[in-house]
């Protein structure tokens, strides 16, 4: 799978994880260009069952990607449509293909994630930021709009009603502790940190089977705005296909062989044996 000739990032593949690392002068800003990177880039992601994780960083000091670009939003129609004439916006259509990858998708955020470009991290899996450096703004509603790349919708489900109220009307820059602290972010890391700690998570997630991490990610988004009975509904349908396309029924008969899950040692080093069985049906 060939990952060059891409003009607002460049793909580097380091065994199952594919480093994303934006490089688009000189602020990385988030229009047609960049969507259609994003868009092509998720195709190949699509078809690419040897890429497991993929990290989006910055090659840029201050910036991860900025925001959307203004030349694009300001040829919108002045006239309200219907609810029926209403389509989505290219935004959200990239955005809503790199939230459904198959891969877990990390954003390792080290500089300024305003506007689109805060949006672009909301539809990655995980988000990781550096303290210090990140910055978060949803500026939409001051300009006159509303965030409409999942500024709204994807941060009211990621921390509730209220608080996505309050950082998008509020219009203000928060940063990587307060981003914690909001739940828009996993954790905020100091800058030595998030490094090393978004790379140990990337190569042990990448160590399991894909179908697994893919089957794992869509149930999570199906389920969340479901009633608890389809939700397990949901969770049974995607465990199957997942035992369909893994080793996981070789390693159940190997743990009942082997009484592992009665072993007491075992029980006390879950995270080393969960990499030591990898090769089990493999």
């Amino acid at each position: 799978m060939n990952y060059d000739n891409f003009e607002t990032f460049s793909v580097k593949l380091d065994d199952g994880i594919a480093w994303v690392t934006f490089d688009y002068p000189p602020v990385n800003v988030q229009g047609l260009p960049m969507l259609a990177d994003l868009n092509r880039l998720a195709q190949k992601l699509e078809a690419d069952s040897a890429r497991k994780v993929v990290v989006f960083q910055s090659a840029h000091p201050e910036i991860f990607v900025c925001h959307a670009d203004t030349n694009f939003l300001k040829d919108m129609s002045g006239r309200a449509v219907t609810r029926d004439e209403a389509k989505l916006l290219d935004l959200q259509v990239v955005l809503e293909r790199i939230s459904k990858l198959p891969q877990a998708t990390i954003a390792k955020i080290e500089g300024f994630a305003r506007g689109g470009g805060h949006e672009f991290a909301l539809a990655c899996d995980m988000r990781f930021a550096a303290r210090g450096k990140a910055r978060f703004m949803q500026m939409e509603v001051g300009m006159g709009i509303l965030p409409c790349g999942g500024g709204a919708s994807r941060m009211a489900r990621q921390v509730g009603l209220g608080r996505a109220l309050e950082i998008v009307l509020g219009a203000r820059d928060f940063d990587a502790d307060q981003a914690e602290a909001y739940g828009t972010i996993n954790r905020a890391l100091d800058v030595n940190e998030i490094g090393p700690f978004v790379a140990d998570l990337a190569k042990r997630i990448a160590l399991w089977p894909s179908a697994s991490i893919n089957a794992t990610k869509q149930a999570v988004y199906e389920s969340i705005d479901l009633p608890i009975g389809e939700a397990l509904r949901a969770e049974a349908y995607w465990l199957y296909q997942a035992t369909s396309q893994t080793p996981a029924l070789k390693r159940f008969q190997w743990a009942d062989e082997q009484a592992a899950q009665f072993d007491m040692d075992n029980q006390r080093s879950w995270p080393e044996m969960l990499v030591q069985i990898q090769e089990i049906g493999t």
